[in-house]
């Protein structure tokens, strides 16, 4: 699926409509350069989850965890400064297991092999100062019905 998004607002507005979709278990790698939107399409995930935390980049921190709705939790990793991500890969498999944890991955090449199978690939490239392309891709069944519902 491709969607393009006009504004900062549109971004954020499709992850609000993923993130109202979300029930737990789901993982999602973004994928863009930096500066391409991905924390503000991350913002939208979680006003979807009914999070009112301000949501920041972990890139300094690595991960961040936020509370939702329905005791769904938010786990967003950035792994852009990590060449091997070593423990880290540990934390991101028990997130990635947590059947309640909502588990989105920036910079993912350190920990491919933790990521399963079933998750949403969400590549954003800017295509303007504002106007950003979001290409989703699924990889599995449960990844494949979340697309078919946000796209409904």
């Amino acid at each position: 699926m491709r969607v393009i998004c006009q504004s900062f607002a549109d971004t954020v507005q499709l992850g609000q409509r993923l993130g109202q979709a979300l029930r737990g278990g789901e993982v999602i790698v973004l994928v863009g350069d930096i500066g391409a939107g991905k924390t503000t399409f991350v913002k939208g995930v979680a006003r979807g989850l009914a999070i009112t935390d301000d949501i920041q980049s972990p890139t300094f921190t690595i991960s961040r965890l936020y509370h939702g709705r329905d005791d769904i939790q938010l786990a967003h990793y950035d792994f852009y400064r990590l060449g091997d991500a070593g423990v880290m890969q540990l934390e991101l498999a028990e997130a990635i297991a947590e059947p309640r944890t909502v588990t989105i991955i920036e910079w993912a090449q350190a920990v491919a092999d933790v990521v399963p199978p079933d998750h949403l690939t969400i590549t954003i490239t800017a295509q303007s100062e504002t106007a950003r392309q979001l290409d989703i891709e699924a990889g599995g069944t449960v990844s494949t019905q979340l697309l078919q519902e946000v796209s409904a």
